[in-house]
């Protein structure tokens, strides 16, 4: 099955979470969206809801299939070794670093990270709005000591004068403590996976690197950022000691995250891994198949904004349709329908094999969230099944 065909026909037959994650707006599927999951109806649906493709059982059974009957296809033994090493490999190489692990979740990456990036100096500065602090319950400071410190409340971007008063702060005290790590969050999902800003990052960066602070990056979703800043993955990735990347967000793997760095970091955390319970007997099946999409997934990303793009227009010349993109953002493209009973239209157009979000509360404007489901269908087919759902 080449990459092609994947990208026509992979993705959410049913609506269905891999495996049963559904939350937030992808709870809005409908009773319609997850009724089929036959053989002739897999691969069909567009989603404007998720990361990626949210492959239902069956679709990533067919396509796990595909990808491990390739000749060369090996099966790795407790993470190491096999499919897995190949995956650490060209992920490496994308984000310009020489060694990667795989690492079961994006939570224990962020942790091993700055766990290891810390070392004796045990304040860490994160954003406020981060995954690392506030999705991660206290695992920093419960299992290894680490005291996050959170900046840039309400905001994306870390500013540099926040990052001096911190650094004076904690030298100035009555017993000196090392900041030893800056985490950031980029883009930024409790923003509306905002973007930070890039000349005020490596103003950050830079004052870090004079003084000896070590720097993570939470790159969960970074492969959307070139669409939108201008600056490669690499560019960002360069700033930084370590990155971590999701494996199944965009790259539609059942689970999995990359954490990349210098060999000398990187080397040996397979046993940090297996501590924390993460040294999983066989990854493969979580991993294979974002080796598939890997290599072109920037392509892809870019092609389905086109798609988007060209939706817009169609929709804004119905004149019943408005669109924005908010400032500094990435995936998230804002669409309002005025005088359009939300959830019943939302069913309307899953019927049609378009899964739509939830309107925000008390509103008539939906989130969608761009990926590379919207290559199945075209912008013309797409804008009337969105026009043809509002006659009800």
């Amino acid at each position: 099955m080449d990459r092609r065909h994947f990208l026509a026909t992979s993705g959410l037959a049913a609506a269905l979470p891999l495996v049963g994650h559904m939350t937030g707006p992808a709870a809005a599927f409908s009773a319609a969206s997850v009724a089929s999951n036959s053989a002739n109806e897999l691969f069909q649906r567009v989603n404007f809801t998720w990361d990626g493709l949210n492959l239902s059982p069956l679709e990533y059974a067919t396509l796990l299939r595909d990808v491990v009957s390739a000749p060369d296809f090996e099966a790795d033994y407790y993470s190491l070794g096999g499919h897995i090493a190949s995956l650490e490999r060209t992920f490496a190489g994308l984000l310009g670093k020489e060694a990667a692990i795989f690492l079961p979740t994006g939570t224990l990456a962020n942790h091993i990270a700055v766990r290891t990036l810390a070392g004796e100096d045990r304040r860490v500065l994160v954003q406020a709005e981060s995954h690392l602090y506030n999705d991660s319950g206290d695992a920093a400071s419960t299992l290894s000591g680490l005291n996050l410190i959170p900046l840039a409340a309400g905001r994306s971007t870390i500013e540099l004068v926040e990052v001096e008063q911190w650094l004076g702060r904690s030298a100035s005290g009555r017993v000196e403590t090392g900041v030893g790590v800056i985490s950031i969050e980029n883009p930024v999902r409790r923003r509306g996976h905002q973007m930070v800003e890039f000349d005020e990052l490596v103003r950050v960066c830079e004052r870090a690197r004079e003084q000896g602070i070590r720097l993570h990056l939470d790159g969960a979703r970074m492969f959307n950022l070139p669409q939108h800043s201008g600056r490669s993955v690499r560019e960002h990735a360069a700033l930084f000691d370590t990155v971590y990347v999701s494996l199944w967000k965009h790259f539609n793997a059942g689970a999995g995250a990359i954490l990349a760095g210098d060999a000398s970091v990187i080397e040996g955390l397979f046993h940090t891994r297996r501590m924390f319970g993460g040294g999983m007997p066989y990854a493969w099946p979580q991993a294979a198949v974002a080796s598939h999409y890997a290599t072109s997934y920037e392509t892809d990303y870019a092609k389905a904004w086109q798609t988007a793009d060209e939706l817009a227009e169609r929709l804004r010349a119905d004149g019943r349709f408005q669109f924005r993109k908010p400032p500094g953002g990435t995936c998230r493209l804002v669409m309002k329908v005025p005088g359009v009973e939300p959830r019943a239209w939302v069913q309307r157009v899953a019927e049609q094999g378009v899964d739509l979000p939830h309107a925000m509360s008390g509103t008539d404007e939906f989130p969608l969230m761009v990926n590379t489901s919207l290559l199945r269908r075209s912008p013309e087919e797409l804008a009337r099944v969105f026009v043809g759902a509002l006659a009800g």
